[in-house]
């Protein structure tokens, strides 16, 4: 018998034991589970949620304004700049894991949702590509590929930026073929009747270096031949036997922006910041100059200009009927709100729209909050800190049974008055017995 008390005795101090531990085995899943919840949320679904929004803007065809024909096909283009993928010189670790994981995602999402048909870039791909060693460059080449991957059937295209190849006095031949070898070195792209002129504007200084000459000289001849397109039937010897572009007016791809003076003019949530939107721009620094912006738009007589380098998003009209957009940058890196725009395209007709990306300071907000969230739970678990649900009940319980003093008893202070026996007698009459002078009477109803 007592061997049975002492058994029983040791399996309940047992299981008291084991009680503690399934607690705290609940709340460690607990944790686990709102930690991997937010990072779930956090890396993934919030840019689902985000792109989601966005879709393809819709373009004025000949059909639809009840012409007969063939309805022109849509090209779906996506345009995206200043990517900035970090190098092994001025990129930390964390920074490069952190920005890197930001673009892969949205752009990977970009991709699956909203299914483009060609990407272009519009330089600034690489931040360090203007001084990165061989076997730096082919490092930051593979890690872009990892992050842009793309099915076949899409093609990625891109315009050198000054991070690229350096600036004016930075470049040289070697910096422009190593980033034609990755990118398709064709200046001149058609697709669906459409033509793509992709310059590169870091050329464009205007001193007749040699490789500013070169890019001169065949952007005059892409003006040839985008003259012939649009007056074959006129002039049919001057274009000889060469083959033939679409008759369509080109859309320009650069790099740095045609000449402006600075941002003034720029509006909407992801445009330069009133701090920056004033200052000066320098001519082939910050901008194109007059002269070549100029030429530009005499040569090759574009019906829309898109450029990046800013990493702010700006509209401007050049001339009476020639629009530039710059495209924000893409990277947390260089804005807290990056986007990019969706292009709707046809030979003759254009729409644009602009799709934003998750918000930096919104996730950081969301791990925040969440790891504020853990600690407290954990000061809870470990009777630290009294649960706040407790706190509030008990609160509540208390508000609830303390007397309301708002409300003061009737004080008879200022009132003096004797009790008397009173006699009932029939009727309605009421008397008095008792000691004193006048006293308060009480009269009773009747029966």
């Amino acid at each position: 018998m007592a061997a049975e008390d002492t058994a029983s005795t040791r399996l309940g101090a047992g299981r008291q034991h084991l009680r503690p531990l399934k607690r705290r085995g609940l709340v460690l899943l607990r944790l686990t589970a709102i930690v991997f919840a937010v990072l779930l949320f956090c890396e993934f679904l919030i840019y689902y949620l985000v792109i989601f929004r966005c879709s393809w803007p819709a373009v004025k065809t000949p059909a639809d304004a009840g012409g007969l024909g063939t309805p022109e096909p849509v090209l779906r283009a996506m345009f995206l700049a200043d990517t900035h993928l970090l190098g092994a010189v001025g990129g930390h670790w964390l920074d490069k894991l952190r920005r890197e994981w930001q673009m892969e995602r949205a752009f990977q999402t970009a991709l699956w949702l909203l299914q483009p048909e060609v990407i272009f870039i519009l330089g600034d791909v690489f931040d360090e590509g203007k001084w990165s060693s061989s076997q730096a460059w082919a490092d930051d080449v593979g890690r872009f590929w990892k992050i842009f991957r793309h099915p076949p059937h899409v093609q990625l295209r891109a315009v050198a930026g000054n991070h690229d190849i350096g600036f004016h006095y930075q470049m040289n031949t070697y910096k422009i073929k190593r980033f034609e070898k990755v990118f398709n070195p064709e200046r001149l792209f058609s697709w669906k009747g459409i033509n793509f002129v992709m310059v590169n504007s870091v050329a464009l200084e205007g001193d007749s270096c040699d490789i500013c000459s070169g890019a001169e000289a065949e952007l005059l001849e892409i003006s040839h031949r985008l003259n012939c397109s649009r007056e074959q039937e006129h002039r049919p010897q001057e274009c000889g036997d060469r083959q033939r572009l679409p008759a369509s007016a080109p859309i320009l791809l650069q790099h740095f922006p045609l000449y402006r003076r600075n941002d003034a003019n720029c509006s909407g949530e992801d445009a330069a910041s009133p701090d920056e939107k004033y200052t000066p721009f320098k001519e082939r620094y910050d901008a194109l100059s007059q002269e070549a912006s100029r030429k530009l738009l005499w040569w090759l007589r574009p019906r829309l200009v898109l450029s990046g380098h800013t990493h702010s998003a700006c509209e401007v009209l050049h001339g009476a009927d020639v629009l530039e957009v710059s495209v924000p940058s893409f990277s947390w890196r260089n804005r807290n709100n990056p986007s990019f725009i969706m292009g709707s395209v046809t030979a003759t007709e254009y729409a644009l729209a602009k799709c934003y990306l998750p918000y930096e300071d919104t996730v950081l907000t969301t791990y925040c909050t969440a790891a504020g969230g853990l600690v407290l739970l954990t000061l809870v678990h470990a009777g630290l800190v009294a649960s706040p649900f407790h706190f509030g009940w008990n609160m509540l319980r208390k508000f609830k049974t303390t007397p309301d003093t708002s409300l003061e008893p009737l004080s008879f202070s200022h009132c003096s008055f004797t009790m008397r026996p009173v006699v009932k007698l029939s009727g309605s009459k009421t008397l008095t017995k008792g000691m004193g002078d006048l006293g308060k009477v009480f009269k009773l109803p009747d029966n």
